[in-house]
């Protein structure tokens, strides 16, 4: 079974969107989403610098339409009914909800971008950041960070588990990290998945309204425990208040092997995701869909596993 993959926030680098655009049907998706959006997403997947497109508001959208027109174009290539499920990571879970079926793409690009302002403000009210924290003993991980009053905001599983909060918390943690752990810190804009996104989930509750879903036409996972969904409506719920809650990638990770996962491919900007599955899917073949170059790459893996 291959299930496509959708990333997160950080993800995105400088031009990564121009090959993408060199094909014109996806030039034309992208002009699409772009309306949608209210964003030029081609001038930033192009143009903009990393600054630029760091800045939650236009990162997240930016993501998501990247994602889908990888998938469009997977799809394209190889057929949607020899894709055996979709789960992605953070922001990514948009993505994977369009291309379930769950959301149009114009109604998950709006989406996003809503979420992507709503995230953006709540991170500007206070400053925050994240850090990702490789190795040591996950209990020791997250007690050491509720110590200092930082959350566990991603269990991404193969030992790594971001947490987030106050800038001085984090400097601390990196002075003092629990036994056998070291602590990065991550260019992001605020603490995402953490309590200080409660205005974002709250405006977001009373904006879900004017979406229509549909249940999903491909097998679906959720951040919030790892567990597949059956309902559209659900998973739009889902949706909302995972901006407040811990992204559950381990889990994920999990009910995919359960469920009999043989290949990964990761949609653009690819990278992060196929990293975590080498460390928490071990021996499970992986492809990432960086440009259109990689998608015979992909199809070779669909075909092994057909």
């Amino acid at each position: 079974m291959i299930v496509v993959v959708c990333p997160g926030q950080g993800s995105q680098t400088p031009g990564f969107l121009a090959p993408w655009l060199e094909v014109p049907e996806n030039a034309s998706l992208i002009a699409e989403y772009s309306e949608a959006a209210g964003l030029d997403l081609a001038a930033h997947g192009t143009t903009s610098d990393a600054d630029t497109i760091r800045d939650t508001a236009v990162a997240q959208p930016l993501i998501v339409a990247a994602g889908l027109v990888a998938f469009s174009s997977l799809v394209k290539a190889a057929g949607r009914e020899r894709i055996g499920g979709v789960a992605g990571h953070s922001v990514g879970e948009i993505t994977a909800a369009a291309a379930a079926g769950i959301l149009s793409t114009s109604d998950a690009m709006q989406f996003v971008s809503e979420r992507a302002v709503a995230m953006a403000q709540a991170a500007a009210a206070m400053p925050t950041s994240m850090s990702a924290v490789l190795g040591g003993d996950a209990a020791d991980v997250v007690a050491k960070a509720e110590s200092l009053g930082l959350q566990a905001a991603n269990y991404n599983g193969g030992g790594q588990i971001v947490v987030a909060g106050a800038a001085d918390s984090l400097a601390r943690l990196a002075d003092e990290p629990p036994a056998g752990a070291r602590v990065i810190p991550l260019q992001v804009a605020g603490a995402f998945h953490t309590r200080y996104m409660e205005s974002a989930r709250t405006w977001l509750a009373g904006a879900v309204d004017g979406y229509a879903t549909s249940d999903p036409t491909l097998p679906i996972w959720t951040n919030n425990d790892g567990s597949r969904v059956e309902s559209g409506a659900k998973y739009l719920e889902l949706l909302v208040t995972q901006v407040a809650s811990p992204v559950r990638w381990d889990l994920t990770m999990e009910s995919l092997a359960a469920a009999g996962v043989t290949g990964i491919i990761e949609l653009a900007p690819a990278g992060a995701l196929i990293g975590l599955a080498r460390r928490g899917l071990k021996g499970i073949p992986s492809v990432g869909i960086k440009t259109p170059d990689d998608l015979d790459a992909a199809v070779a893996l669909i075909e092994q596993n057909a």
